[in-house]
């Protein structure tokens, strides 16, 4: 199956990468779900309270989307990974002492039965940002619930997710600078990603 997975920290430009992706090359585009996450916003308020009920949901949620890639026919883009559930947001939270010992095991041991079922994408693309840029983009897009997201959160999540991008290596990996690339409002930079992306997809589709 031909499938895509955008990984990135949160601001990193993710959702931005695979509309633009998906319009130049075609794909079909499976978005994170922050619009009807019942957990989202309570979960920014109180962490300690629903860390667990949110990363099981975000986990069900691209679990369910894996499944129906695998199943379709359709290249896919898929924004977030669900490695990144649970290599990097469950584990931080059970880190900070916002998920208790409890409730990470048990998120643990659901996404290795998860695991077992499906395949991995045939590409990772890494959207790698500094925290300055990731404030910047958060900012921007003016979600109420970020507002009380704080900096060294971000920074240990981009801790993990470069210790697990560089030790991952159940898929073909591409890594992007986000600081240096504004596929946004650059056409020049967006048709640089587009020639890296195509160098790396050749012989997998």
């Amino acid at each position: 199956m031909k499938h895509i997975g955008i990984a990135g920290n949160i601001g990193a430009g993710k959702t931005s990468l695979c509309q633009a992706l998906s319009k130049n090359f075609g794909w079909d585009v499976h978005f994170e779900d922050t619009t009807n996450n019942p957990y989202l916003n309570d979960f920014y308020y109180d962490m300690d309270r629903w860390s667990f009920n949110l990363q099981v949901y975000f986990l069900s949620s691209r679990f369910k989307q894996i499944l129906e890639i695998q199943r379709g026919e359709k290249t896919v883009i898929q924004d977030r990974t669900i490695y990144e559930d649970a290599f990097i947001f469950a584990p931080n939270l059970h880190e900070m002492g916002l998920m208790s010992e409890r409730d990470f095991e048990n998120y643990q041991e659901l996404f290795k039965i998860m695991m077992s079922t499906i395949r991995p994408p045939d590409l990772i693309i890494y959207l790698k940002a500094s925290v300055p840029t990731l404030v910047n983009h958060i900012s921007s897009r003016g979600r109420d619930y970020e507002g009380n997201m704080s900096l060294e959160y971000l920074k240990k999540l981009n801790q993990r997710y470069d210790h697990w991008i560089e030790n991952f290596t159940e898929s073909k990996v591409l890594v992007l600078p986000g600081d240096d690339l504004d596929f946004i409002n650059n056409p020049e930079d967006l048709g640089k990603i587009i020639n890296l992306v195509s160098t790396q997809s050749h012989g997998l589709f």
